[in-house]
């Protein structure tokens, strides 16, 4: 760690970025000095203005677009990368040369993830860049705005916390870690967005959360972004008479956000404008799913009506423009109905037969009831508290773990109308099995709360104060082969070797199944993983010979040849496991030659989101 007095947070999200920075020195107990960055940022042509949130929007503008004079920043900026305010309101206009949803591009599991890709399916002459290179690009704006305001404290010796969604794979954590250190980021640590917003709402506290919550309380934390939406449950437990949180559960990865509400508002309006003879092609389309997003956050506010406006076919004037208007009933039918619908507990996702051929494109959840994503989380993790020590246990008869407290974070939850739909579903299964309803903890400015509670960390990681235990969200095996005479049509049967037990420690000592196993060097093999986010008993050294569907995920396979100088190719090498999860989440295992030789073989998840 850096000695520094200045400990930093970072909100890297899908919409916008925010820095937040806890001053060490003016801080006593639980008495935190905390501040925000001011962010300098392009909002119109030659107009630099300072704002508290960096819209996560990247422009790549022709050549002939603006002058250079129209660029400039208080550091030396590139002319053919816009990032902000500036970004977002002109890729409204001419969105064929926008970059948006970077980070959800980042966890994307089937792409290369370092390739120019961004914008997706442009023509040939359109520039593009990576999902890896933009996430840069943002982390370098924040840095050069910190220097620029603290020019004697310099952003790269700080200790920086940069937040990551929850249900983030070891590759997209790995490719975050990567891009802070692409910008000299030397002391990195990634944390959960969801546990974030609960420790800003512990800070806010200041220390009065203890009289809000109690043992045995589960707190449901309900973060749904302009990408993702990310659910996470907390137990309140007790340890020598004082009360600890535990990060018991999280859910799996929920392509479903704002951006998903945007874009079922501008088919809405779509259909609207075909109902007047007018069509729109795809990238109006897309320019009018920019502009639904500022009109939804008005009327779920207390606007009636918003004017939308989009570009017509090859013109850049307003005057040519279409006109159309969106107002809060369309908003309320699309977004509360589609989106919240009011289901049972027992309600889970739909699932679609897809189409043989598809585009390109982000895996996005196929329902967008994020009710039913839910209750089919909450289904899930009906044991996770069962063993949990120091924690008043709920009857083992329940269909769903039971939320006594609810925490929302993102911007969706701006709308206070989402808030009360959410808990009203939610109270009305609490209710069906007769249990006391959840309350709301309340929580300060929803835009800021994940890049103010990474501060708040980052500074408790140095100089101690609450912390969540939470570690590896799943556990994770490695599949091993039995061996067995070859047998036509029949594979070798696999069974799962627990390598890290869930709630690892991010950067705590590796861990090492007892059993010796076979490695295969010199020749082409794979390695098959595994992952489990309701399997929290299994134990380093565990072998699984079968389990169910739902208990055990395949994640993506490694295809490699382990190089051995010292080795005949398609030798067995009597080797030992040693599995170990880096501070930063990456999951990295290592074969030792139980023969004293001096080679080792890691396997590890790479930066191109595959794993070698």
């Amino acid at each position: 760690m850096s000695n520094s007095r200045y400990a930093i947070g970072i909100d890297l999200g899908t919409t916008h970025c925010a820095l937040s920075w806890v001053d060490s020195e003016k801080s006593e107990g639980e008495r935190i000095v905390q501040e925000l960055l001011p962010i300098p940022q392009l909002v119109a042509p030659g107009a630099v203005e300072s704002r508290p949130l960096l819209p996560s929007f990247l422009y790549l503008p022709h050549a002939d677009e603006f002058r250079a004079s129209d660029l400039g920043l208080p550091w030396q900026a590139d002319p053919t990368r816009i990032i902000g305010e500036l970004a977002r309101n002109q890729g409204a206009m001419t969105p064929i040369r926008l970059i948006s949803s970077a980070k959800s591009w980042l966890c994307h599991p089937d792409i290369d993830r370092q390739a120019p890709i961004l914008p997706p399916g442009v023509p040939e002459d359109i520039p593009q860049l990576s999902p890896f290179d933009a996430t840069i690009h943002y982390l370098a704006h924040l840095r050069n705005a910190w220097n620029g305001a603290y020019p004697y404290v310099p952003f790269e010796q700080l200790d920086i916390t940069v937040t990551v969604p929850a249900s983030f794979d070891p590759a997209a954590r790995e490719l975050t870690a990567e891009a802070a250190k692409a910008i000299g980021i030397a002391h990195l640590v990634l944390l959960e967005e969801p546990q974030a917003a609960l420790y800003s709402w512990v800070n806010d506290s200041q220390g009065a959360w203890r009289q809000q919550v109690q043992v045995g309380d589960i707190i449901l934390v309900v973060d749904v972004g302009g990408g993702t939406t990310d659910l996470s449950l907390i137990a309140v437990t007790e340890q020598d008479g004082a009360l600890e949180l535990n990060r018991v559960a999280v859910g799996e990865h929920i392509l479903l956000g704002g951006d998903n509400m945007d874009l079922a508002l501008a088919y809405v309006l779509r259909q609207k404008l075909a109902q007047s003879g007018v069509e729109l092609d795809r990238w109006q389309v897309q320019a009018l799913t920019h502009a639904c997003r500022q009109a939804k956050e008005t009327l779920l506010a207390d606007g009636e009506r918003v004017p939308v406006v989009v570009p017509s076919r090859g013109s850049k004037l307003i005057g040519g423009s279409i006109r159309t208007e969106l107002t809060r009933d369309e908003v309320t039918a699309s977004l509360i109905e589609g989106f919240f619908p009011a289901v049972a507990a027992s309600s889970r996702p739909a699932i679609r037969s897809r189409g043989a051929l598809t585009t390109v494109g982000l895996p996005y959840a196929q329902d967008p009831a994020i009710t039913r994503h839910l209750a089919a989380f909450l289904g899930r993790q009906a044991a996770a508290t069962q063993d949990l020590a120091g924690f008043v246990a709920q009857v083992p008869e329940a269909s769903f773990l039971r939320p006594t407290a609810v925490l929302f974070n993102g911007g969706v939850f701006k709308a206070q109308r989402l808030q009360e739909r959410v808990m009203a579903v939610l109270n009305g299964w609490l209710a069906a099995e007769d249990a006391p309803p959840a309350r709301r903890l309340e929580a300060r400015d929803l835009d800021l709360a994940v890049a103010r509670g990474a501060a708040f960390y980052a500074h408790t990681r140095r100089h101690g104060g609450v912390r969540i235990r939470g570690g590896t969200s799943h556990t994770y095996y490695v599949g091993v082969e039995s061996a067995m005479p070859a047998v036509p049509g029949m594979e070798p049967e696999i069974q799962a070797l627990c390598l890290v037990p869930f709630g690892l420690e991010e950067g705590s000592a590796p861990v090492a199944p007892p059993q010796e196993f076979g490695l295969v060097v010199g020749e082409p093999v794979r390695f098959r993983f595994f992952g489990s986010s309701v399997r929290h008993d299994d134990q380093v050294g565990d072998l699984l010979e079968t389990w169910h569907d739902d208990e055990l995920a395949e994640l993506d396979e490694i295809q490699t040849t382990l190089h051995a100088t010292e080795r005949k190719p398609g030798e067995v090498v009597a080797v030992q496991l040693q599995a170990a999860v880096t501070e930063v989440g990456t999951l990295e295992l290592t074969a030792i030659p139980l023969d004293g030789g001096g080679e080792r073989w890691n396997v590890a998840f790479n930066t191109r989101g595959q794993r070698t």
